[in-house]
């Protein structure tokens, strides 16, 4: 009873960080549910593979008391194809299991990525603005990996080797209960390596997750080609691959690590059971040469010992790789927990169609604290800071009627990207309302939202992919003929008509085989593919010379004819012919006017205009 008590604690030891939490475990079986059928025969055919590993030692100790006692050759032989049967029937229900343990194992990790992925995109702008992409996707890689060893691979072992091991233990007892008990005298000295190794393997797990995830971290930022750029531009290569020597020696050294600390491990496991089968045989030995005990039955406990000492090596092992798994699992989970601030309403309405306002009624925002957007673990840090920032719109109210174009302008960091943000629903208002065709837009559905409203920022983001698939990203459905009219519409057609490839060209990663000119015009021909009724466009033309911005200007013209806009300029003569122009400071509305009333009005629209023009800034044609 103790030895078996110490095995149980050695098997439910807690760890500092991920204890084996039956929280932790009921969310694993919540996403084994719908596989439940697959699971069930999995585990079946598991026990029948365990009730046949037993049946060969006593067929073989069969054999042998047939021998000594100078039985029929006939019966050996029918023993001998016994065993033969035996041997064949458990290698192909082995293979069926390993069967349905992979097939289980990869639904399940395909039913978690999935879950991670979709949970990842409802997330707030915030998340991923303070988020370290290769953190990110290495819980997508090598977390949900990890945790798929937990179904492909352990739960199988676990099951077989615990059923094995019940059923040698209760046949070994019926066959001699006092050579039993001997030979498990070795116990507590195979339960202190499976206690103190595992605990050390699982730290070290945890250790080689977070070198990995910053390796890869690393790796995504300077292979981008911004990254890449900037590296060239400003850093060092030699000083990027020292850096990088630095993590991956980590990462080896923990390998080798965990390699050595596994060696010992499995060596010391190994030892104890031939010490056990040493001891089986002399004292099996002994008392059948005195008589008091079969042949056959010391050769059958003798190959059931290793049916019983082969089952708990692989359970002590098990346990590394489950703690390794739940380390995953935990990881992955973190991510799963951390609740979107922006959700869409339950029973959400659809936008009707027609002519469509913007109505911003008394809006006030804070962006959120850290630790409501964030984990540590992501951004790689030792904690968040929970403390909120200070409030960056204060009750901001204006309407930008149906086909009408509000312009905001004002200092940088004013509020005007702020509100910008706030229409589409990237963020939600602390307070006062956000109105799409006089509709509250967190009573309304993403889907239509999107398929009302277009924006148009200052990046010119582009995914690698070609331009069709990132033309057509809001508007899948699209045609050719559609997306060869936005080009034309958006100064592009002649462009991409030039190319080899045509609407198959791969732009390149954020779209870095084009000018800066040349991708905004790009994402305009985007905006018009998707034919929203409500476009806004976030400083479009802040980044470009002259030459660029005035073709994309005539762009824009096509974008906003019609429509309702809301225009944010760093450049005054960009929105001179708005109907209205707001001027945003401190995130409030300082004036509101259109362009001759706010240039008589003398305050800071005319400041500003007058600071731009007086230090020659370009002037091109406003849309």
């Amino acid at each position: 009873m103790a030895a078996w008590n110490s095995i149980y604690h050695a098997m439910h030891a807690r760890e500092d960080r991920h204890p084996f939490s039956l929280p932790v475990l009921r969310r694993i079986a919540a996403f084994a549910r719908p596989h439940s059928r697959v699971l069930a025969w999995f585990l079946a055919l598991s026990v029948a593979v365990a009730v046949l590993a037993v049946a060969a030692p006593l067929l073989a100790g069969r054999v042998v008391d047939t021998i000594v006692g100078g039985g029929a050759p006939r019966t050996v032989l029918l023993l001998a194809g016994l065993i033969a049967a035996v041997a064949l029937l458990e290698a192909a229900l082995g293979l069926v299991v390993r069967r349905l343990s992979a097939g289980l194992g990869e639904s399940l990790i395909l039913d978690l990525r999935t879950t991670v992925y979709d949970h990842v995109q409802r997330m707030p702008v915030a998340f991923f603005t303070r988020t370290r992409t290769g953190a990110l996707v290495s819980r997508l890689n090598n977390d949900v990996i990890g945790a798929q060893r937990a179904f492909s691979s352990v739960l199988s072992g676990v099951v077989s080797n615990l059923v094995t091991l019940v059923l040698a233990l209760a046949v070994m007892l019926t066959l001699s209960w006092w050579i039993t008990l001997a030979a498990l005298v070795m116990l507590p000295v195979f339960v202190y390596p499976a206690r103190r190794m595992g605990a050390r393997l699982a730290r070290i797990e945890r250790e080689r997750t977070v070198h990995n995830s910053a390796m890869s971290t690393q790796m995504t930022e300077r292979f981008s080609a911004p990254g890449a750029t900037l590296v060239k531009l400003f850093g060092s290569p030699e000083r990027e691959s020292a850096e990088f020597s630095r993590r991956a020696g980590r990462v080896r050294d923990i390998g080798v690590r965990t390699a050595m600390v596994q060696e010992v491990f499995f060596t010391a496991l190994t030892l104890v059971s031939a010490l056990a089968l040493a001891l089986v045989y002399g004292l099996g030995g002994h008392h059948a040469l005195a008589g008091n005990l079969d042949a056959g039955t010391v050769v059958a406990m003798g190959m059931l010992l290793t049916r019983l000492y082969a089952p708990l090596t692989a359970l002590a092992g098990a346990r590394v790789e489950v703690m390794s798994a739940l380390v995953a699992f935990s990881r992955v989970f973190e991510v799963l927990d951390l609740e979107p601030l922006v959700r869409e309403a339950p029973g959400a309405a659809d936008l009707p169609p027609g002519p469509t306002s913007l109505e911003f009624d008394r809006v006030s925002f804070t962006y959120p604290a850290a630790d409501r957007v964030s984990l540590a673990s992501l951004e790689e840090v030792s904690a968040l800071d929970p403390s909120p920032g200070r409030e960056v719109l204060h009750e901001v109210s204006f309407t930008v009627e149906p086909g009408t174009t509000v312009a905001l302008v004002g200092s940088s960091g004013a509020g005007k990207s702020t509100i910008a943000q706030l229409a589409p629903r990237l963020y939600d208002p602390d307070s006062g309302t956000v109105r799409l065709g006089g509709r509250d837009v967190r009573g309304l559905s993403f889907a239509s939202v999107r398929g009302a409203l277009g924006m148009v920022t200052q990046d010119g983001h582009l995914f690698h992919e070609s331009i069709r698939a990132n033309l057509t990203l809001g508007r899948p459905g699209a045609t050719d003929a559609e997306v060869w009219d936005a080009l034309r519409r958006a100064r592009l057609e002649d462009l991409v008509a030039s190319l080899p490839d045509g609407l198959d060209t791969v732009v390149g990663e954020r779209g870095y085989r084009f000018s800066g000119g040349e991708r905004q015009r790009l994402t305009i021909a985007r905006l018009l593919v998707g034919d929203p009724e409500v476009v806004i466009l976030d400083e479009a033309t802040s980044a470009l010379d002259s030459t660029s911005e005035a073709a994309v200007q005539a762009a824009l013209s096509e974008a906003l004819r019609g429509r309702t806009a809301l225009v944010i300029a760093h450049r005054l003569a960009t929105v001179r012919a708005a109907d209205t122009i707001l001027v945003v400071e401190d995130g409030r509305i300082a004036e509101r006017g259109d362009h001759a009333a706010l240039l008589a009005l003398g305050g800071r629209y005319a400041q500003l205009y007058r600071t731009q023009f007086a230090t020659g800034e370009p002037s091109p044609a406003a849309p």
